[in-house]
């Protein structure tokens, strides 16, 4: 693959290991050629790099399966998972989840990926709806400059949302950046 084709979580092959690309960023200089710089993930062991390539520089692709998945349960750091096709099941480690676990409830329909029929990763849907099970209550009159208060959703995870989001109500959030995007009407 050519290193144009770089973009947060594409996935490649270096030094005989898979890694995906956490963060990524494009920088033309002044003169010379453009740079991209990556911060990437070692998709076995979870440790990360920072890695700069130049424009026109070639890359090897990670030779990497994904399979459509439905997140069941989690116990004692792993999270389980079943094929909805032949009800196969896969534990992978939380440090192969990392922050996704943010994000996952039960019957969550995700992508399990493999690297020689080994689970190593987890790509969620970019976004997903889920619950406000708690959140403080909005001042009235405190209504400048797009105020937000702190929430919590059905899984533990807190974010900045509007004022006028009530506890109960569910809303549609990014899994990429964990942001508030909308409220959904149910």
């Amino acid at each position: 693959m050519d290193v144009s084709e770089l973009r947060k979580n594409a996935k490649l092959q270096m030094d005989g290991h898979p890694y995906v690309v956490t963060d990524f960023q494009f920088v033309k200089p002044g003169k010379g050629q453009g740079l991209y710089k990556c911060r990437l993930k070692n998709m076995i062991t979870g440790a990360t790099i920072d890695r700069t390539w130049r424009s026109g520089e070639r890359l090897e692709a990670a030779n990497v399966e994904s399979h459509r998945m439905q997140f069941l349960f989690s116990a004692g750091g792993s999270y389980t998972f079943m094929n909805s096709e032949n009800y196969e099941q896969v534990e992978l480690s939380s440090d192969l989840v990392g922050d996704d676990s943010n994000f996952l409830f039960e019957q969550l329909e995700v992508e399990v990926l493999f690297y020689n029929n080994r689970p190593v990763g987890v790509t969620l849907p970019s976004h997903i709806v889920m619950k406000i099970v708690e959140s403080e209550p909005g001042v009235k009159g405190d209504s400048a400059n797009n105020p937000t208060k702190m929430a919590t959703l059905e899984t533990g995870y807190r974010l900045q949302v509007p004022l006028f989001v009530k506890e109960g109500e569910r809303v549609k959030i990014d899994t990429r950046t964990g942001e508030y995007i909308e409220r959904v009407n149910t």
